[in-house]
């Protein structure tokens, strides 16, 4: 901590009310990638479902065609079993604008409901000082949020009909755009400030989540997960109960050349991990910031080599769980060393 940190009020929370957790607006695009999740834990596995045209109905697709080039420009064939170009159009378009608007009115209606004006306004909010909003804790929100929101956006723009590569592309656009939007209308906002640490963090988690989406050798060595408890005294919350929330680097035993033949090493994980507690008190002395780092238990393999072994697997329960534990670190399956910071 430097004399920088301990002199910096506690802005945000004097610009916004409680109950704004960055992971919001993540939440609202991941309910419009709804869709996609379930296409990768089902529906494109059906034999009849969208695997085929997967690849072929983009080239013709929406307006604001990201570039995608070679194989992806072949036109859609209305065959059977096929998606129609106004098919991919029309569900592409879906998950573009129907995430952006959900996320417009609710932030109309929430966030921003005391009223806008002409004045664009800014806020040094810091990064991970003891005396920043939530010690830092909400700026990992926000890459989470954005990569989280990237990765199942891919998903979704899968199901709509999009190859592999623009899908990311679009995933990306649509992600890092409405977060953009989000942190430029709480510059004109009455109580928000534009955040350009907030910005920052948006753009790093697209990045990362585009990243693991375009290196599958990658996505098997590494991953960031949230680990979620209630604090003390506080409801289930994991969007805006920072004191329960860590945000952990998971490097997979899995993903290791060599050490991925034995089996106890493919179950577990090295983790670094973030957290703040105590900040929902207006105390500074309760306050504190702390680093983890350990060792993880990584539940898909071990589902995979026993509930998922028989005829279980490959199913849509087995999709849907992978795809959850990608992101989620559940309690109990994390031995976590803990280093506080000075306050």
């Amino acid at each position: 901590m430097n004399g920088r940190d301990s002199q910096r009020p506690l802005r945000r929370r004097r610009y916004a009310q409680a109950g704004r957790g960055p992971a919001a607006v993540g939440l609202l695009l991941c309910l419009f990638a709804a869709f996609g999740v379930r296409a990768q834990t089902g529906l494109l596995l059906t034999g009849k479902g969208l695997d085929s045209a997967v690849g072929a109905a983009v080239a013709q697709g929406a307006p604001g065609d990201l570039g995608a080039t070679g194989a992806a420009d072949e036109p859609a064939r209305d065959g059977p079993g096929e998606l129609s170009r106004q098919q991919v159009r029309l569900r592409t378009h879906a998950l573009m604008w129907g995430g952006a608007a959900a996320v417009g009115l609710y932030g109309a209606t929430t966030w921003w409901k005391a009223g806008v004006d002409g004045r664009f306004r800014t806020a040094d909010e810091g990064w991970f000082g003891q005396n920043t909003y939530a010690g830092g804790a909400d700026k990992l929100g926000h890459l989470y949020s954005a990569y989280v929101g990237t990765r199942l956006l891919a998903l979704g723009y899968q199901w709509a009909g999009n190859d592999q590569r623009r899908s990311m592309r679009l995933a990306a656009a649509t992600t890092l755009g409405t977060l953009m939007a989000v942190e430029l209308m709480d510059g004109f906002s009455r109580e928000y400030r534009f955040s350009l640490q907030d910005s920052l963090m948006n753009a790093l988690g697209t990045g990362m989540g585009l990243l693991l989406e375009r290196d599958p050798r990658l996505d098997k060595l590494m991953a960031l997960r949230l680990l979620y408890e209630p604090s003390d005294g506080a409801s289930f919350d994991p969007v805006d109960n920072y004191s329960g929330q860590t945000y952990l680097l998971v490097l997979k035993g899995g993903g290791i050349p060599g050490l991925n033949r034995y089996p106890l090493m493919r179950y577990l994980g090295l983790a670094v991990g973030y957290g703040s507690r105590g900040y929902e008190s207006n105390d500074p002395a309760r306050h504190s910031r702390h680093l983890y780092f350990g060792v993880t238990l990584d539940l898909s393999p071990v589902l995979d080599d026993t509930v998922f072994r028989g005829r279980w697997g490959g199913g849509r329960a087995q999709r849907a769980t992978d795809t959850f534990l990608k992101f989620v670190q559940l309690p109990g399956t994390a031995a976590l060393a803990d280093h506080q910071f000075p306050r």
